[in-house]
């Protein structure tokens, strides 16, 4: 996408107007609901729009979160410990959405090197080991994909006091429910 086509808008799920709650983050990434509720109880990937705060509350994750999220899981998938992908993961924390599109993650299963060029890759794929890659574009591309047909809510929306807490995003029978009572 260039920023000088005014035909194209904002990739999907690119607005930080918008957020994606846990189940959906779940079904975007390819994860449990287990992992996702480790991950941000251990501070790995924590939602960046609205953490859970007590029972009944709802984690709100952003495009960005989803993305880091693929590329933990690709990680832990190719065999990398959760100590060195924490890592990797505190180094991406600091980037912004256009940063990390271009960025290769390259590992040899230990070490998750950062790579912005092919000169950079290249050099690590002379070093001899063997070595595998993870280009962070495509996984906004996946991610971008899998949310087409999954549900966002505005990033802003606040519950009203008093209102009763939506059942917490685990909880497959309370929100079937829910849904139930709803409509």
């Amino acid at each position: 996408m260039h920023d000088s086509d005014p035909q194209e808008g904002p990739l999907v799920g690119e607005d930080d107007e918008v957020g994606y709650r846990g189940v959906t983050a779940c079904q975007a990434v390819g994860i449990s609901y287990r992992q996702l509720d480790y991950w941000a109880r251990t501070t790995l990937v924590v939602p960046s729009i609205r953490d859970a705060s007590g029972s009944g509350t709802q984690r709100l994750y952003s495009f960005r979160d989803l993305v880091v999220l693929k590329v933990v899981k690709r990680l832990l998938d190719a065999g990398v410990s959760l100590q060195n992908i924490r890592k990797a993961i505190e180094t991406l924390r600091s980037r912004g959405v256009d940063d990390l599109a271009g960025i290769t993650l390259i590992s040899d299963g230990t070490t998750v090197y950062e790579c912005r060029s092919p000169e950079e890759v290249v050099d690590l794929l002379q070093g001899g080991q063997g070595v595998f890659g993870i280009a962070i574009g495509g996984a906004f591309k996946e991610i971008q994909g899998s949310l087409s047909h999954l549900p966002a809510e505005p990033a802003a929306a606040a519950q009203p006091v008093g209102t009763p807490a939506q059942p917490a995003a685990g909880d497959e029978l309370a929100a079937r429910r829910a849904r139930r009572r709803a409509g």
